[in-house]
């Protein structure tokens, strides 16, 4: 059988396949702890699971427009508007909602992107987004970042990655994989960098804006920079705020034409959400939120606990992540070692042994374009953040 040749330079989603192997292990009866994936385990709201049952059993049934229900749209530019605030008045007719904030990305990059385009992505970055521009024929110009800078991209390395062929920045704040978020000075800086070049797109993925600790607000570049209005795409969804990612609910917030785009891609792929997703999701958007504070102070004891478990390790540094539920671990003095008579050679080899040897799920870094690290997340029960440190420290005792 002979595949699209496209698919050659398309990789899998590296987080996917630690969970399909974690699953094939859970149904074997093989008891792990598994860190691997960036799924909140509380339950959707009250709120929400009523508004997904009355929707099962009074309707409406059947499709709805492709952008989505007009309610929903309408109330994702209310909340916009509630929480990003002077910039973010969008109008329905801007927005499309998706399956999921990865379909929102998939239609923006073949909506934006042409072969030859170079795609500006910080690194440590979420795998999708260079392999979704690589999918459009783009070019992903991958530009590190560091642990002392917080991994926050510097408007001097954005600067040097712009070219004549540049056509989109994709920045994640806060990010997945590290946990970092940009404040207002460093968005401020980016968008003075980003003034200079007119025909460069900004992409910015808030899906874990509501999710961050110790007093800080993430601020949106349409608040921070309106001057970009024109040219920036924000992509935001109830996955990981209201715990919903079963739903599969996303959305876009763009220019009109872009918008459009979208919507007329998206009209020949999916068509529209599921209706009782959506209504779930206009029952998230529009209702009660104290359950996001809820879950944001159990994260933030988790994350804290967890941070202090994993600096207790010889060896092992990790920075404070400011927001979503990722700690990302340098665990470059550990490679080089044995352990069990196999060489650790890299964080790859390293995720692999703790996987096999110890039972724990992790990611490694090199998935996100930072070989020497591990992507722990804390979007689960204490008891299995202290059994994962419990291992990382039997391992600790194993190396040679």
């Amino acid at each position: 059988m002979t595949l699209a040749r496209r698919l050659s330079e398309f990789a899998p989603s590296a987080t996917g396949e630690v969970f399909r192997r974690v699953a094939e292990l859970r149904a074997q009866g093989v008891e792990l702890v598994s860190l691997a994936v960036g799924e909140p385990d509380f339950e959707p709201p009250l709120h929400v699971r009523q508004a997904a049952q009355r929707a099962l059993e009074t309707g409406p049934f059947g499709y709805t427009t492709v952008a989505g229900l007009a309610p929903l749209r309408n109330a994702i530019c209310e909340e916009s508007r509630k929480r990003r605030g002077a910039g973010s008045d969008y109008g329905p007719d801007q927005v499309v909602v998706s399956a999921g904030a990865k379909h929102a990305l998939f239609n923006v990059a073949h909506a934006l992107y042409d072969p030859g385009d170079e795609v500006i992505i910080p690194t440590p970055s979420w795998v999708s987004y260079s392999e979704q521009a690589r999918l459009a024929g783009a070019r992903p110009v991958l530009v590190p970042t560091a642990p002392e800078h917080d991994f926050l991209l510097q408007p001097a390395a954005l600067e040097a990655a712009i070219t004549d062929r540049s056509k989109a920045l994709v920045l994640c704040s806060p990010n997945n994989p590290t946990g970092s978020a940009y404040g207002e000075r460093e968005l401020r800086a980016l968008a003075d960098v980003i003034a200079k070049h007119p025909k460069l797109w900004v992409i910015v993925d808030e899906i874990y804006a509501e999710l961050v600790y110790d007093g800080f607000t993430a601020p949106s570049l349409c608040a921070v920079a309106p001057e970009l209005r024109d040219r920036l795409v924000i992509i935001d969804g109830v996955s990981k705020t209201h715990a919903m990612t079963g739903f599969r609910v996303g959305w876009s917030l763009s220019p009109r034409v872009l918008a459009r785009a979208c919507e007329t891609l998206q009209s020949q792929t999916t068509t529209s959400v599921a209706t009782v997703a959506q209504l779930a999701a206009l029952a998230a958007v529009s209702g009660d939120m104290r359950h996001v504070a809820e879950m944001r102070e159990q994260y933030r004891l988790r994350r804290d606990r967890l941070i202090a478990g994993l600096r207790a390790l010889p060896g092992l540094k990790c920075n404070v992540p400011r927001g979503a539920f990722y700690a990302f671990v340098d665990v470059r003095a550990w490679l080089g070692k044995t352990a069990r008579g196999v060489a650790l050679t890299d964080d790859i080899v390293l995720a692999t042994w703790l996987l096999d040897h110890a039972r724990l799920a992790v990611v490694p870094g090199a998935a996100f374009g930072a070989p020497g690290f591990l992507r722990l997340s804390y979007a689960t029960s204490q008891s299995e953040l202290d059994k994962a440190v419990e291992r990382l420290a039997q391992l600790a005792q194993e190396l040679r």
